[in-house]
């Protein structure tokens, strides 16, 4: 029986206000927005920008200062799959050429 791989976050960028987008070691990018979390406790201090920009990756997650981190399964549970990038001036300018 094959062993479950653990779950990782390889590459987190910040992209505004309190949304990062994670890419999980399974391949997947993801939107998440931290700002329903930052309601509660110590998580209270990602609601500042500063703090909240000034993040890093440990072997498994996004961490802040050793004192905020959450499970990599977490973040994915409640992030949303990145949309696909799709320049929508360009399908218009080919469409427009095939007319």
């Amino acid at each position: 029986m094959e062993t479950p791989k653990l779950l990782k976050i390889i590459n987190a960028t910040y992209l505004h206000d309190m949304v990062l987008e994670l890419v999980f070691s399974n391949g997947a990018r993801r939107i998440c927005d931290f700002e329903p979390l930052s309601e509660k406790g110590v998580c209270r201090k990602l609601k500042d920008p500063s703090y909240f920009k000034n993040f890093s990756l440990d072997p498994y997650t996004v961490d802040w200062n050793n004192e905020i981190g959450f499970a990599p399964e977490f973040l994915y549970q409640i992030s949303t799959p990145k949309p696909y990038n799709v320049d929508y001036n360009d399908e218009i300018d080919k469409v427009a050429e095939n007319l």
